[in-house]
């Protein structure tokens, strides 16, 4: 997976934007962010997403290769994660997560997600 591959799929979420913060894409829903990755063109290219400290900590348990615990958000439940590592699969059901966990409840209801 690529950095416009995640791009592809943080879009294609309801009312999701894209918002170029600190130098990177951010996903974020009515302004609030759930997600972002590393700059086009990086060598080794990463996202970040949001989840709960349960969540964060089975994904680093079950693939430290791929999922680590992002500087900053990390101690809020953020989850960093390989783009090259990761099923596009798995990363899509993250990104829904996410942003079901940001969205407003009356956009997630309607959504069907």
């Amino acid at each position: 997976m690529n950095v416009d591959e995640l791009r592809g799929l943080a879009l294609a979420l309801p009312e999701a934007v894209e918002v170029e913060t600190w130098g990177h894409p951010t996903f974020r829903v009515r302004k609030k962010m759930f997600a972002s990755c590393s700059a086009d063109g990086s060598a080794d290219p990463t996202a970040t997403f949001k989840a709960t400290l349960g969540e964060q900590g089975a994904l680093v348990a079950s693939n430290p290769e791929v999922y680590g615990v992002p500087g900053y958000v990390g101690r809020h439940g953020w989850v960093q994660v390989r783009l090259e590592g990761v099923d596009p699969a798995a990363m899509r059901e993250h990104l829904i997560d996410a942003w079901r966990a940001t969205a407003p409840k009356s956009v997630v209801a309607r959504s069907g997600l």
